[in-house]
């Protein structure tokens, strides 16, 4: 392109002056890479510094005030992406106590005031932070190298693996005359075990006496860098372009003679070297940190500034606008009214440049480009190379973080054994603990701790436990929720056909002595005991068996609503006919009495009546129950640590024990009468196996109410059929099979001339 070599005509002059600073030592300017290209559009560039077109290859916050009323365009990444970057790099890696060392100027204290905020916000903590000496004169060389050896100390001392370098070269090579000083044995050892992250500013540049000085130090450090590529045939003008520099130019004299160790003949001054140059030294053959033989991120952004102005021009060239080119001493001004139509164009230019990178620029006028990171490989032999391993892409959308890495191409240096380092104040806490704070300390610097019982941390480092849904509990190791299991009384499980089987034989048994009665309904020790009231208890007590059934497997609303009430029900008739049972005997032993009036009680009425009175005050406290706050299908989630019961919640507590109340009222009054009627002369008198029985009905019962208090989940269930069982088989065994052996076994002693012989005894 005909443009390029006027671009870069334009660009020739502030590149020789860069030299020249660079001739004189590492300059402010030239070690931040702030340098601008400039541009002039118009001839009277002084006075018209507005017209200015600059092309800046730094990005530091100090560059951008002084250029924020000016036009220019920035050939890298604005400064903040890089803090962006850098944060990223931090966070992949899991460092949360890093030191923190910044070169101690105005750039410095920016990188410090941007940052700090960043770190705390997402959990990293500065293990220390200092600032190195920013001086290039020779007065204060010796004190900003002595106080290098103060951080440097620093850095020993501090636990922290992963430090933070933001400086310049300059800066950086006070650490190395640390290091030298480290290695002489003067006084403190090298820190060890510590890994270095290094800003876009630093570079590693050994003066010619610091050639032989080690460098693994920084083995194994990573950095940011200004993106570059290979442009083709680059090396080549290298090796090239050796023999076409001339003596006149004294910079490259210079820095040939720095770099080759070696003097020309006709040097001016004795630089004490012994070899001679001869311009034949290969520049391939100097170690990394003396020359690069790559294009340098710096030299690559000012390879795209003057193709990117050349294909502005161009682009200008081409337009409708008049234009007219006037010469003047080998420059090219273009004219005035056409002055800003190259900032037109030049913030939309957009094209491949011979590496193969699309060069365009935002509405900023920031190259739209991200950063290398790059890590620095130090060796025995002297030999220095810097390896990309992963790039940084600030224009990465929200949701991604914009950092990759090759972490496989990752060199660390020889004190990690190549594992990644690791840099904590405290080691993570484990699944199942969480963090306890410090007093005093940073939030980084903690002790963990188990997590309570109930809660768990299914995550590293959490600052507290959390609960787990109430569906699901804690394992042992409290690191992960566990659905519960769903459990209910079923028939399928062991207890559930224990208890059916007792069920259906103890029902088997109440009806098979019911048929017994039936079948001998005429014999003296059946029609003796009130056939009609053994009738119904028997039958009462068969539906309590029955009753159990009600209690077993998943509950629905329909037998919630039956359980408590059919069994309340079934049982009050049951003590109701065992007392009128022994009402009645004392009835019939008092009517006996001369001159009794007890003759006209004497019957099935007031049996009858018993029953029937008893029965309805219980059916009465049912139905006020089942009316105000009936029993209904509840899960409960709370009494079971691993287990989510099915239950019929009873609904009003109140209700339920009132049941169970009225229940006991009945047994404690027949029980007083029966004791009272037990040895009335009497053959077939029941009172003694009354008396027996329901001393075994409140045993029973009143163990339940015991056990009930105590027991959650399907073991209450169990308990209450269980005591259902044991209160009906009570009343069973000891009223009715004394009867049933002399039925069955003695029928014998089942006449009326036995029972007037007992009566007689």
């Amino acid at each position: 392109m005909s443009n390029v070599g006027g671009a870069h005509a334009i660009l020739g002059g502030p590149l020789q002056e860069g030299a020249e600073r660079l001739k004189g030592g590492t300059g402010d300017g030239a070690s931040h890479g702030h340098g601008p290209v400039y541009v002039p559009l118009i001839p009277e560039l002084e006075a018209q510094e507005a017209e200015v077109l600059r092309l800046t290859y730094g990005s530091t916050s100090a560059v951008n005030e002084k250029l924020s009323e000016l036009s220019f365009y920035r050939m890298i990444p604005n400064e903040a992406q890089q803090y962006k970057g850098l944060l990223h790099l931090i966070l992949h890696f899991g460092w949360t106590w890093i030191g923190l060392i910044a070169v101690d100027n105005e750039c410095g204290d920016s990188f410090q005031q941007d940052m700090l905020p960043l770190f705390s916000q997402n959990g990293i903590c500065v293990a220390f932070r200092e600032k190195i000496v920013h001086v290039y004169t020779a007065e204060y060389y010796f004190e900003a190298i002595k106080y290098a050896w103060k951080i440097f100390g620093i850095m020993i001392k501090s636990k922290a693996k992963a430090v933070i370098f933001y400086g310049d070269t300059g800066s950086l090579s006070y650490i190395r005359w640390s290091i030298k000083f480290s290695e002489l044995g003067y006084s403190q050892a090298m820190p060890k075990g510590k890994v270095y992250t290094m800003t876009i500013q630093l570079d590693v540049a050994s003066y010619y006496y610091q050639r032989k000085w080690d460098l693994q130090f920084f083995h194994g450090a990573i950095s940011f860098a200004v993106h570059k590529n290979k442009p083709p045939g680059f090396q080549q003008f290298l090796q090239n372009r050796q023999t076409l520099w001339t003596k006149g130019n004294d910079f490259i004299r210079e820095f040939w003679e720095q770099a080759f160790l070696c003097q020309f003949p006709d040097s001016p001054l004795d630089k004490g070297f012994d070899q001679t140059c001869t311009w034949e030294e290969k520049l391939d053959s100097l170690p990394g940190d003396v020359f690069e033989m790559n294009m340098t991120g710096r030299s690559y952004s000012i390879y795209n500034a003057v193709y990117a102005v050349a294909h502005a021009l161009h682009l200008l060239q081409s337009s409708l606008y008049r234009y007219r080119r006037i010469v003047q001493k080998k420059k090219c001004n273009l004219l005035r009214q056409t002055s800003w139509q190259l900032h037109h164009f030049l913030r939309r230019i957009s094209f491949n440049n011979s590496a193969g990178d699309e060069i365009s620029f935002d509405t900023s006028g920031e190259l739209v480009t991200g950063y290398d990171v790059i890590n620095w490989l130090a060796f025995p032999n002297q030999s220095f190379f810097k390896v990309k391993i992963g790039e940084f892409n600030p224009e990465a959308p929200a949701e991604q973080e914009g950092l990759t890495l090759s972490e496989d191409d990752i060199m660390w240096n020889s004190w990690f054994n190549q594992t990644q380092p690791l840099s904590v104040c405290s080691e993570s806490c484990h699944l199942g603990h969480r963090k306890k704070m410090k007093e005093g300390e940073p939030f980084c610097c903690y002790d963990c701790v188990p997590c309570p019982e109930g809660k768990i941390s299914n995550k590293q480092n959490m600052d507290d436990c959390i609960t787990c849904r109430e569906d699901h509990y804690p394992n042992r190791g409290q690191d992960q929720c566990i659905p519960k299991e769903i459990t209910f009384l079923s028939y399928e499980e062991p207890l559930g056909i224990t208890l059916v089987a007792f069920v259906v034989f103890s029902s088997l048994t109440t009806g098979w002595m019911l048929g017994v009665f039936i079948k001998h309904h005429s014999t003296p020790i059946v029609r003796a005991n009130n056939r009609d009231l053994t009738y119904c208890l028997l039958i009462c007590l068969l539906l309590c068996f029955l009753s159990a059934l009600l209690f077993i497997g998943q509950p629905a609303r329909v037998s919630c609503l039956l359980q408590q009430s059919i069994f309340g029900m079934v049982f009050s008739v049951a003590v109701s006919c065992v007392l009128a049972k022994t009402i009645t005997v004392i009835l019939a032993f008092l009517s006996i009495q001369p001159g009794s009036s007890m003759r006209k009680w004497v019957g099935k009425r007031v049996g009858n009546a018993i029953v029937i009175s008893c029965s309805l005050s219980q059916a009465a406290i049912c139905c006020t129950w089942l009316a105000t706050s009936p029993p209904f299908p509840d899960v409960d989630m709370h009494s079971q640590t691993e287990s989510v019961v099915l239950e019929c919640n009873v609904g009003s507590v109140a209700m339920f024990y009132c049941i169970l109340g009225y229940m006991g009222l009945l047994a404690l009054v027949s029980f007083v009468v029966a004791f009272l009627a037990k040895k009335l002369p009497d053959s077939f008198n029941e009172a003694k196996f009354i008396t027996f029985s329901l001393l075994v009905f409140c045993s029973v019962w009143v163990s339940f109410v015991l056990t009930y208090l105590s027991t959650k989940g399907k073991f209450m269930v169990a308990v209450e059929i269980f005591s259902i069982l044991a209160s009906s088989a009570g009343l069973l065994g000891c009223i009715f099979a004394p009867k049933c052996y002399i039925i069955i076994l003695r029928p014998e002693l089942n006449n009326r001339d036995q029972l007037i012989r007992r009566k007689g005894q």
